[in-house]
């Protein structure tokens, strides 16, 4: 009954209710464009190493998220996403003109643009968030945001693969701009009021600096967001290992489509009840219990049986979900608000980096060494993990970060 009542207070705030639809709809474009560009350039090109550059291009420009999010805070948030969502539009309809290898560069530079856009977004929307919707609703806006996600990588891919069956890349890259165009009138329908940004006192060096100052010296967020990335580090590795595990219980790679539907019920779910559990447990218990699941959830992935199989993947679905909606409830809690884009995105990086570090160096372990060592190493490191988090002392890191939250505001 709470869950259901929070919930509908979320969806029936105007700014987190639209927001909420403009992630939707953006959300289901990027979803197709993901699978669609790596079977494009696959079908262009015959090879997989160039089609896997595709997902390289797009991650990249994550690294420079700190820099990044500096434009989320040195703009209103609004009409910066509005801009992004046009600009975006724009640039996807340039996909148009690639039919051969010859204009592969031009599907890269689309991409690694997106991803830097996509970096900016995602700051400047947090932000926005933070401040136009109840401090008390943003773990339930967040769970709802990830079960969005999570609900448009089960349905997008299909409708990608569909179109790009029957028009190609272009019909895809036309759908996908046709979504941010519809984000754009969603976010321009917002009723929001923002202050105009005070001018900035540091150069841009600075300014990101401000920001990593911000979240390295807060004795809450710190551990947070560091267990944060060493947990997308062993989900990278175990990611990697998929496979294998699918040939140990003895199925085609096929049936790894099926864990990972098992594994997105999972995601949803959790979106569900992040509110309401943030609300009871705070975020750093919320991300450890989230940790500590995915833990055991991990080391079982060793035990070739199907039943097991399936209900460690529902709770790799439910675990580390946990631990990012945890992430950026913090974030958005304990940063002051001038400061909150270049926070945002500096957590973004630093806990979504080590899972394609992860997901590069499992593919080099799972020919190395047996899968099942793996597993059970990485459920070691994560428990360990959760274990640090737990007992780190909640009255020390809230007083901690009183101080630097003071100490980083421009006022």
């Amino acid at each position: 009954m709470t869950t259901r009542w929070t919930a509908v207070r979320v969806l029936r705030d105007r700014t987190a209710g639209r927001c909420l639809t403009a992630v939707v709809v953006s959300g289901f474009g990027t979803s197709a464009l993901w699978l669609a560009s790596g079977v494009w350039v696959k079908d262009l090109t015959g090879s997989d190493g160039l089609a896997a550059l595709c997902m390289l291009a797009m991650w990249a420009p994550t690294l420079a998220g700190p820099l990044l999010g500096t434009l989320a805070d040195r703009h209103r948030r609004r009409p910066l996403l509005v801009a992004l969502s046009l600009f975006m539009a724009v640039l996807l309809l340039t996909l148009c003109a690639v039919d051969g290898p010859e204009e592969l560069w031009l599907l890269y530079a689309v991409l690694f643009v997106y991803g830097a856009a996509g970096t900016v977004h995602d700051a400047a929307e947090s932000a926005l968030v933070a401040g136009a919707v109840d401090r008390s609703l943003l773990g339930d806006f967040n769970g709802l945001r990830m079960t969005a996600n999570e609900g448009m990588k089960l349905l997008a891919p299909l409708a990608g693969a569909g179109l790009y069956t029957a028009y190609g890349g272009p019909g895809v890259a036309v759908l996908d701009a046709a979504s941010f165009l519809a984000a754009a009138l969603v976010y321009l329908s917002l009723r929001v009021r923002e202050e105009r940004p005070a001018p900035a006192r540091e150069g841009g060096r600075s300014a990101t600096a401000e920001g990593v100052r911000h979240l390295w010296g807060d004795a809450g967020l710190r551990p947070l967001v560091l267990a944060g990335g060493v947990t997308m580090l062993c989900a990278g590795v175990s990611g990697a290992l998929t496979y294998a595990v699918v040939e140990d219980l003895g199925h085609s790679p096929a049936y790894a489509g099926v864990l990972y539907a098992v594994q997105g019920a999972g995601s949803v779910t959790v979106g569900l009840l992040s509110g309401p559990a943030l609300r009871r447990l705070g975020a750093r218990r919320f991300a450890a219990y989230g940790i500590s699941l995915l833990a055991v959830a991990v080391a079982l992935r060793a035990v070739p049986y199907d039943p097991a199989a399936w209900a460690c993947s529902a709770a790799v679905g439910v675990g580390l979900p946990a631990a990012l909606i945890a992430v950026l409830t913090g974030v958005q809690q304990r940063t002051p608000g001038p400061l909150l884009g270049r926070v945002t995105a500096t957590a973004g990086t630093l806990v979504h980096t080590p899972n394609v570090i992860g997901l590069a160096a499992g593919a080099v372990l799972v020919e190395l060494l047996g899968h099942r060592a793996q597993l059970v190493a990485l459920g070691v490191v994560l428990g360990v993990t959760a274990a640090v988090l737990l007992g780190q002392s909640p009255a020390s890191a809230d007083r901690t970060a009183a101080r630097s939250a003071s100490d980083a505001s421009p006022a």
